[in-house]
Order: structure tokens, then C-alpha cells, then sequence
């Protein structure tokens, strides 16, 4: 970070001070999240966290007190969030290692007695406020939840709230019209004894009404909440977002368009009643304004579940995103190959050069996330992004490591490839091919109904735990349909329950698949691929499930150690090479098909 730039983080954080301690407060915390609590990505109106720490990363927290500041992240961003607090005094507090306490538990610590929490509660859950509240009454300490200091202090260079239009999403590529979702939202909530339903995550109403839009940079979802009762359906979004073709259809469906701001009317007038909500995505602030007369039933809405698991015609409309998205990494890799050392090339440049080949595929909306083109060090960073100030110049030697995903009509996608330029080292095959050993394994598990990812996660990790190595991460994560690219409940994953408490795996449910290396300041390796849950045999033993993949592009030939490879693996590898030239050569050229010919060859011992 820049000398400027690290004298305005702590500028900032004098400001803040000075704030806090006009206003008799002792601790501030400043989440990752918005008003409807999204975990990762925002809008640049709500990234006061990294605004004021100086960390660009899309995880954690900061919390400041009279004398210290610090900045939370997990594994993902440790050595990216390194350089970046360079000379801020922010300390970087490591998540889950050892010796560094929760955050949560760290705010109660640091509060004194008889002390006071800060936040803005707008941007914390009732489930975080609660539990504050329960520790910090001990010390005799209350919270403070009813300004936003954080954006006091930034002031009018904080950036306005998105104003971009809604479009709907055609019946063609859901396979529901709005009228079928809110019906079977209305039937969980008949089952379960609610009148009212409260939907906060941006998913939600989105997937129940087949509306997206544009208010987060690569997630096509829409600032807004929705309430739906056994009558009606209000939906909440500034009115300049909804052009009249699209207000006419949400009347259509019948759902009646109401102020972004307007739920917090409307709550207050809810008297007796059963409320749905999960507290864990509804903001403090929210539910301070629900009267006392209504019982809340705290649970997870049902809509994140129904959009979990993918219907047939979002089954299908999947696989072929995913069929478009191969022919563009596959255009993508042979460019790379054959004009490395012969042309200029950068990891900007190769992200380009992606993002390009994406657009030019049949229906093809944006990124489903900033690319991560990543070449040898820089790679070891999981979330890295380059930037004119780290834009590394490739070389016909080691890795380039490229994340990257389109959003289509059709589908979402999320791939990485982790591509070799030139000659490589013993070591960088070694580690390439025990990655897609543990890919592979995940990839091909057979498992009863009533496994969660949890469960399975071992399979990914283990051939990296058998050379003490392990990456500070999930090993996958959910993807939506046209809506985020990292969804839930599912996961795969351990030691991360608290944040995502294991579900089970249904079929329609997609998880990646995603193990990896990471030498910091060395060298980063990862492979990913999309797996859709299906049902396999149903026996004595019970319902079998497995994957099919539906992720479509070679391996890395010339990075894999056939010497470390069994038999079966290689079989597997054949195989999905084989598959993977099949599906996507007739969609090629005649030059492209013959790379992907050579790149998909058979290997063996």
C-alpha cells in the first residue's frame, strides 16, 4: 500500500476514534455485510469495513477501540491482507488460528465494564446482537446499534446506492412462472404456522419472483427485501429500478411494489401475528422494530432451500451454460499456451483476453465474480486480484492460476484451471497432481442420502493431509441459478459450522469442488469444478447419491505426475477427457478442435 494510502486509513481511524468518544463509545466493530447481511459480496456503499481498514478483501471484519485496530479474515486473504495493512496500524487477527480469539468474543473482551458496543444495526443479525447483548450484560455494558459511525466518517465520498434496472428472468430458464414460486412459498408457510413471511437475503426474493438486476457488481441480484402473507406480496425496491414493463409484470403476479425503506413501516404495523424470519439474516435494526405482541419463528427461509435444489429445467439450462463456458476456457487456455513468450502477456491482459472470449457466448450476461489471474506467487493469495500496481508479466515457466465464471441465462459458472506456461519444477507436479488427486476423489464419491459436505470434505483434503499440507479454506460452496455464484445452505467444508451449519445433500444441489495448494510469496494451485447432486442406486442400505460433473475443460497435462496416480485415478482422468472433448468439439473450430485433441490425449504408466 502506498504511503498516501496508509495515511488515510489512519486518518480515518482518528476520525473514527474522535467519534467514538464524543459518543461514549469504547468499542466500534464494522462487519463485512449490508443491510440484508450478505457474507461477501456488496455494494461499494456498504464496504465501510475495508474503506476503513485499507483491506480490499471480501471477508471479515474490523473493530476498532481507543487504542488498537484490527482486521479479521480467514485463511482465503492472509497474505493479501498482509501487504495491504502495511503501515495502517491495523493488525491483521487471523481467523480460526490458534491464539487469535473469535471476533465476537474479542468485542465482549475489549468492551469494559459498564462500558459500550458500537455498530450500526442495520448491518449486524439479531442472532449476532443477541448474543452480544447476553455476554456484555454480565459487565454491566450495553450496545449502541442506532448510528453508523463508520459511514459518519466517510461522509460524502461514500458512494451512492445502486440505481440499476430489474429485469425478469423468462419461465424458459427457471421452469416456474412467479405465480407457482409464491404458492409454494405459501404452502411452507401454511405447514409451518406462519403469517407472515420476511424475506432480507437478496437471493430471495429474486429466485421467488424470477427478477434480477444489477445493484452488486458480477451478482445479478437486486437491493430490496419482500414480506409475503397468505394474501398479499410486497416487494421493497427504490421505484426508479423498475421500468414499466417490469412493474407491470410484478402486478401481473400479483405483488405490489412498495419503498425500499417502506418494510420498516410495515413491520411496525404487524400486530399478533406468527413471523418468519431467520434471525441470522434479519438486521437488528429490522427486528427492533417488531412489536412484542408477534411471536417470531426463527428459522431459515424456505426459499433458500427451494433455490438450492435445481429443478429440471434449471438442471438443463445449467449444463449448457456450462457447455458455452467450456469453448471459452478452452479458446482461453490454447491463446495462453501458444502465444506465451511470444507476445506481451500480464495477468490483466489474460484476464482480458477471458473476459472477452465469455462475452461473445449466446446469452451471456456478466462475470459471475472478478477473475483471479494469478501467476506463481501471487496465486498462493486464494482471492487475489490483480491490479496495476501487482499486474504481473507472464512467462513461458511456472503457473498461471485462473478463477474465473460467467453468468448466463442460462446458468451460473465457477472454474478454476490451473495452467502451466512452460517448464515446471518436480515439486510445482508434484503438488498439481496431488490437488487433482483429492479433486478427483471428491468428484467420484459414492454416498447415502443424509451426507452433507462435512462428511465428505476428508476425501478432497486427504492426499494433501498425507504430506502435512492443508489450505486454509472450504474445499466448495454452493452456486445459484443466475443469482450468486458462492450460495448456500450446502457446502463442503469443516470447522466452518457456526458460519454455515451442515445440510444435507439433495439432488438439484451444485457444490464445487476445490482443493488446493497455496506456498505463501511461492506458488498457488487449485482445480475447481461444478458437481450436481443426483440420485444413484436405492438398494437394502438405503439412497445412494453421487456427483455429475458438469464442469467442462482438460486438466493440465503437462502438470500431472503420472508416477503418483493409480490406476483408477487415471482412469477417471481418461475418462473425463474423453467426455470433455465429445461435449465441447463439435462447438469448435477445426484448430480448436485439434488443441483440445492433444490436451485431452490419453495418459497412462
Amino acid at each position: 500500500m502506498s504511503v498516501s494510502k496508509t495515511m488515510e486509513v489512519k486518518e480515518r481511524i482518528a476520525r473514527l476514534r474522535a467519534l467514538m468518544k464524543a459518543k461514549n463509545i469504547d468499542v466500534y466493530y464494522i462487519p463485512n455485510g449490508d443491510d440484508h447481511l450478505s457474507d461477501e459480496y456488496t455494494a461499494d456503499y456498504f464496504k465501510c469495513k475495508s474503506w476503513m481498514s485499507g483491506f480490499s478483501g471480501e471477508s471479515g471484519c474490523t473493530i476498532v477501540t481507543e487504542k488498537f485496530a484490527g482486521l479479521w479474515t480467514d485463511g482465503r486473504y492472509f497474505t493479501q491482507a498482509e501487504d495491504e495493512l502495511k503501515g495502517t496500524g491495523v493488525e491483521l487477527m487471523r481467523m480460526r488460528q490458534e491464539g487469535v480469539p473469535d471476533p465476537l468474543d474479542f468485542l465482549v473482551s475489549e468492551t469494559p465494564e459498564n462500558g459500550v458496543l458500537g455498530f450500526d444495526g442495520k448491518v449486524v443479525s439479531v442472532s449476532a446482537a443477541k448474543h452480544l447483548a447476553k455476554q456484555l450484560a454480565e459487565k454491566n455494558a450495553v450496545i449502541k446499534m442506532d448510528e453508523d459511525l463508520a459511514g459518519m466518517v466517510w461522509g460524502d465520498e461514500r458512494p451512492p446506492m445502486p440505481k440499476e434496472k430489474i429485469f425478469v428472468l423468462a419461465k424458459k430458464y427457471t421452469g416456474e412462472s412467479a405465480e407457482e414460486r409464491i404458492a409454494r412459498v405459501r404452502e411452507e408457510m401454511k405447514k409451518n404456522g406462519a403469517d407472515v413471511l420476511i424475506l432480507t437475503a437478496l437471493e430471495d426474493p429474486c429466485w421467488m419472483l424470477n427478477i434480477r438486476g444489477n445493484d452488486i457488481e458480477c451478482t445479478p441480484v437486486v437491493y430490496a427485501f419482500a414480506m409475503v402473507t397468505m394474501r398479499k406480496v410486497y416487494y421493497y425496491a427504490d421505484a426508479v429500478k423498475i421500468t414499466p414493463k417490469t412493474g407491470k409484470y410484478l402486478a401481473d403476479a400479483g405483488v405490489t411494489v412498495k419503498p425500499y425503506n417502506g418494510l420498516e413501516k410495515d413491520l411496525k404495523k404487524l400486530k399478533n401475528k406468527t413471523i418468519w424470519a431467520n434471525l441470522r439474516q434479519l438486521n437488528a435494526y429490522l427486528e427492533s422494530l417488531i412489536d412484542a405482541s408477534n411471536t417470531i419463528k426463527n428459522a431459515p427461509s424456505p426459499v433458500g432451500m427451494f433455490r438450492a435444489v435445481k429443478n429440471k429445467t434449471e438442471m438443463k439450462c445449467l449444463r449448457n451454460a456450462h457447455v458455452k463456458d467450456g469453448v471459452a476456457m478452452v479458446r482461453f487456455i490454447k491463446w495462453v499456451k501458444e502465444n506465451i513468450g511470444r507476445i506481451p502477456m500480464s495477468e490483466i491482459s489474460a484476464e482480458d483476453h477471458l473476459y472477452a472470449l465469455r462475452a461473445e457466448r449466446k446469452d451471456y450476461i456478466e462475470p459471475s465474480f472478478p477473475t483471479i489471474s494469478a501467476y506463481k506467487g501471487n496465486a498462493a493469495m486464494m482471492h487475489y486480484s490483480a491490479s496495476p500496481e501487482t499486474n504481473a508479466q507472464l512467462s513461458p515457466e511456472g503457473f498461471l492460476l485462473v478463477d474465473s465464471g460467467g453468468t448466463y441465462k442460462d446458468g451460473t459458472t465457477d472454474i478454476t484451471r490451473t495452467i502451466a506456461l512452460g517448464p515446471l519444477s518436480d515439486d510445482e507436479k508434484r503438488y498439481y497432481t496431488l490437488v487433482l488427486k483429492g479433486h478427483l476423489d471428491l468428484a467420484n464419491a459414492r454416498f447415502l442420502y443424509g451426507t452433507t459436505g462435512q462428511n465428505l470434505d476428508i476425501l478432497a483434503r486427504g492426499p494433501l493431509w498425507n504430506i502435512d499440507i492443508d489450505y486454509q479454506c472450504g474445499t466448495g460452496h454452493g452456486v445459484g441459478h443466475v443469482l450468486s455464484v458462492h450460495e448456500g445452505p450446502q457446502s463442503v467444508g469443516w470447522g466452518f459450522t457456526r458460519m454455515r451449519p451442515a445440510v444435507k445433500l439433495e439432488e438439484g444441489m451444485i457444490v464445487t469442488d476445490e482443493p488446493g495448494v497455496y506456498l505463501p510469496r511461492e506458488l498457488g494451485v487449485r482445480i475447481e469444478n461444478e458437481l450436481l447432486v443426483r440420485k444413484g442406486t436405492k438398494n437394502f442400505y438405503g439412497q445412494f447419491m453421487y456427483f455429475e460433473n458438469v464442469t467442462y475443460c482438460p486438466y493440465e497435462p503437462d502438470a500431472i505426475d503420472v508416477s503418483l496416480l493409480n490406476e483408477d485415478e487415471i482412469r477417471q482422468i481418461n475418462e473425463y477427457h474423453s467426455a470433455v472433448y465429445d461435449i465441447l468439439s463439435p462447438y469448435l473450430d477445426a484448430q480448436d478442435q485439434e488443441w483440445l485433441k492433444k490436451e485431452t490425449r490419453r495418459i497412462g504408466k
